[in-house]
């Protein structure tokens, strides 16, 4: 990758993951790692433009039919690519299928950019994750192949032991918290050839873990604002994207700033 490379437009296609969640700003937004990396590509280049098609909630196939074909219609120099993972969450998934939508995004946004990133997300640790490894490994896998026969950027988040640290996730255990996707905005800074500003693999200084009853408490509270309602949604056919925009779907300028 050459270093100090130069990139005018970036578009961010996926899941709630690039949309931002759970960085929350104060006006109840979300910002999240493709802000971040936007706005410092911004400092850059003066006429630098962007678009953020990601919708929270989405299936790679709607991210393949949907998101990837307004992507590639838009020339960037950079598109990131990051979906799969809500299919592998699925008490069923055909893993058969989701390559194929990747493949097919994969194919239709690598010759339409200047630099494809594709990423392997991270996983908080912890036994949910355990119980959805080998999916998770298997998307990964599926990940490098094509990165390698379409000449794109991988970015492997799922190898950070720091990002799998449970204090780097919101309570709802599966978005990462401001400081994760200040981390992952980082690791894509580097991977574009881009000179680092720390290093993103650095893990949290150790703690004392909290006790039984912090714990159990954590967890009837997690499932009872997030798990249930996780489950009520897959039950009846529900997204939590349903009927929402993609945050940013023009490709336009973006301030070399964002709120803290």
């Amino acid at each position: 990758m050459e270093m100090n490379a130069s990139y005018t437009s970036f578009v961010a296609v996926g899941d709630s993951f690039t949309e931002g969640m759970s960085d929350l700003l104060p006006d109840g937004s979300y910002r999240g790692w493709a802000d971040l990396l936007a706005a410092r590509l911004a400092a850059r280049e003066p006429d630098f433009r962007y678009a953020n098609l990601a919708v929270r909630g989405k299936l790679i196939g709607q991210i393949a039919g949907e998101q990837a074909p307004a992507a590639a219609a838009m020339r960037a120099d950079v598109v990131t690519l990051v979906g799969g993972l809500n299919d592998t969450l699925r008490p069923k998934v055909d893993m058969g299928r989701v390559r194929a939508h990747l493949e097919s995004a994969v194919e239709l946004l690598a010759p339409s950019c200047g630099r494809l990133v594709l990423m392997r997300s991270p996983g908080r640790n912890g036994p949910v994750m355990e119980r959805f490894r080998p999916r998770m490994e298997e998307l990964f896998g599926i990940i490098d192949e094509l990165a390698a026969r379409h000449d794109a950027l991988v970015v492997d988040l799922y190898g950070s032991p720091a990002l799998g640290d449970p204090r780097m996730w919101d309570v709802d255990r599966l978005h990462l918290t401001a400081e994760g996707h200040r981390r992952v905005a980082e690791a894509v800074w580097q991977a574009l050839g881009l000179p680092p500003e720390e290093d993103w693999h650095t893990e949290l200084p150790a703690a004392m873990p909290p006790g039984w009853a912090v714990r159990r408490a954590q967890d009837l509270r997690f499932a009872r604002q997030h798990l249930l309602p996780w489950v009520g949604r897959r039950l009846t056919g529900r997204s939590s994207g349903d009927g929402r925009p993609a945050k940013r779907p023009e490709l336009g300028p973006y301030p070399t700033s964002t709120p803290s």
